[in-house]
C-alpha cells in the first residue's frame, strides 16, 4: 500500500459536482446525436426497444453500484470495491477493465466532437471542403484542453461539464417536444407521422440482431457510473455518490427512450427514411433544421460538440484516477501514484491518460487506415464490451 506522507486528493466535491461528471461521461447530448445511428443498422426503426431493454439491464448494475459505494468509497471505483468485496486480483482486472473504457471513450468522444464541429464548419461554410483528416486535427487540439481542464482543480471543471450538459439537454428536450407535437398534429416534409411501431422490430429483425442493437443503447448509458471514481474527493461519498449513479441512470433512460423515438418518428420509418437517417451528419441537427429554422439545428449541433467535449474531459478524469490508485496502491507515492500539491489532482497520471488516447487514435488512423468515424464505431463498441465484462 502507499505511503501516507504525500498530498492527497482534494475533498470538495458537493452531490452535483459528483453528479457532473457522471452525466458528463455520459453525454445524453452526444449520445442521442449518434449513438442510434450505431443500432439503426440492425434493427431499423426500433431503436427506441433497445434503449429500453438496455436501460433494464442498466439499473441492475446502477443497483450494484449504489449498494458498494454506500460502503466503499476508493478513487480506483470498481478497483477498490471489487477488490474489498472478491479479492484483489479481480479488483486489479476491474480497475484496468474500467480505466481501458474511459481511455477507448475519452478517444470516440474527442472523435465525435471533432466529426461534428468539422460538419458544423462546413454547414457554415467556413470550412467548406474539410480533408479526411480535419476531425483528426480538431481531435488533437480539443484533448489539448482536455489535458489542460482535467489537471485543474476537479470542483472547477464538474460546475462546467454540468451546466453545459444540462443546457444542451434541455434545449434537445424542447426541440424533440417540438417535434413530436409537429407529427401528432400533422405529417413531417415526407409524410412523417406519429406512431408507436418505433417500439416494434419488424419481422426480418431477429432476437440476435435486436441485442446486437442493445450495444448501442449501453454505451449510451456507459459513464453514469463515474462520479465512483470521486470516492475521496466528494465531502459526502456514501450519500452522495449512490445518489449520483442510480439518478444518472433513471433519468438517462427517460431521456433516451424519449428523445431516439421522436428522432425515428421525425425522420420517417421507411427503408429509405432509415437510411438517411444513419446517414445524418447529425441527427438532432437534421430535424431542427428540417421541422423548425436551420439556425436551430446548428446551435443543437454546437450544444452535441460542447457535450462530446465534456465526455471526453469526464472520461480523462476517470480514466486518470483509476491509473493513479492503480499505481499509488502498487508503488507507493511515486511515478503516476503522485498527487500534485498545487491542484490536488494526479497530473502525470492525466498527462500519460491523455497520451495514450493520442498514440491509440494515430495509430489506428496511420497504421489502419480508420476514417475519424471507424474509430468512433471500434472504439465504442470495444469500450462498451469491456465495461459490460
Amino acid at each position: 500500500m502507499a505511503a501516507q506522507g504525500g498530498p492527497k486528493l482534494a475533498k470538495s466535491l458537493s452531490l452535483w459536482q459528483v453528479v457532473g461528471v457522471s452525466v458528463a461521461l455520459m453525454a445524453p447530448s452526444m449520445a442521442a446525436n449518434i449513438n442510434p445511428q450505431g443500432s439503426v443498422g440492425t434493427v431499423g426503426r426500433a431503436v427506441p426497444l433497445t434503449f429500453v431493454i438496455a436501460l433494464v439491464g442498466v439499473l441492475f448494475i446502477a443497483y450494484v453500484f449504489a449498494r458498494l459505494t454506500q460502503r466503499f468509497h476508493h478513487s480506483g471505483s470498481v478497483y477498490g470495491f471489487v477488490g474489498a468485496t472478491l479479492g484483489p486480483r479481480a479488483g486489479v482486472i476491474a480497475g484496468w477493465s474500467l480505466m481501458g473504457t474511459y481511455i477507448f471513450y475519452g478517444l470516440l468522444t474527442a472523435m465525435a466532437s471533432a466529426i461534428f464541429l468539422t460538419a458544423l464548419l462546413q454547414s457554415l461554410s467556413i470550412w467548406s471542403s474539410p480533408p479526411g483528416w480535419a476531425p483528426f486535427l480538431v481531435a488533437a487540439i480539443e484533448l489539448v484542453g482536455v489535458w489542460y481542464l482535467a489537471i485543474r482543480p476537479a470542483k472547477n471543471g464538474t460546475r462546467v461539464l454540468l451546466g453545459t450538459e444540462l443546457t444542451t439537454v434541455a434545449l434537445i428536450v424542447i426541440l424533440s417536444v417540438i417535434v413530436l407535437i409537429k407529427l401528432i398534429v400533422g405529417h413531417g416534409p415526407e409524410g412523417q407521422h406519429f406512431t408507436m411501431t418505433v417500439f416494434e422490430p419488424s419481422q426480418s429483425v431477429g432476437f440476435s440482431a435486436l441485442f446486437l442493437g442493445v450495444v448501442f443503447g449501453f454505451l449510451s448509458f456507459a459513464g453514469f457510473e463515474a462520479s465512483a471514481t470521486l470516492g475521496e474527493e466528494s465531502k459526502h461519498p456514501r450519500r452522495d455518490i449512490p445518489r449520483a449513479i442510480v439518478g444518472t441512470a433513471i433519468f438517462g433512460g427517460i431521456y433516451f427512450i424519449f428523445v431516439t423515438a421522436v428522432e425515428v418518428m421525425g425522420f420517417g420509418t421507411s427503408a429509405h427514411q432509415l437510411s438517411t437517417f444513419a446517414n445524418s451528419g447529425s441527427l438532432l441537427g437534421t430535424l431542427g433544421s428540417t421541422y423548425i429554422a436551420s439556425w436551430l439545428g446548428n446551435v443543437v449541433t454546437l450544444g452535441t460538440v460542447v457535450s462530446a467535449f465534456g465526455c471526453s474531459l469526464a472520461s480523462t478524469v476517470g480514466a486518470s484516477r483509476l491509473a493513479y490508485s492503480l499505481s499509488r496502491d502498487s508503488f507507493g507515492e511515486k511515478g503516476i501514484g503522485v498527487v500534485n500539491a498545487k491542484t490536488g489532482t494526479p497530473l502525470r497520471a492525466t498527462t500519460l491518460v491523455v497520451g495514450v488516447i493520442l498514440l491509440i487514435s494515430w495509430v489506428s488512423a496511420l497504421a489502419f487506415g480508420a476514417t475519424a468515424f471507424d474509430e468512433f464505431l471500434w472504439f465504442g463498441t470495444i469500450g462498451t464490451l469491456i465495461i459490460l465484462f
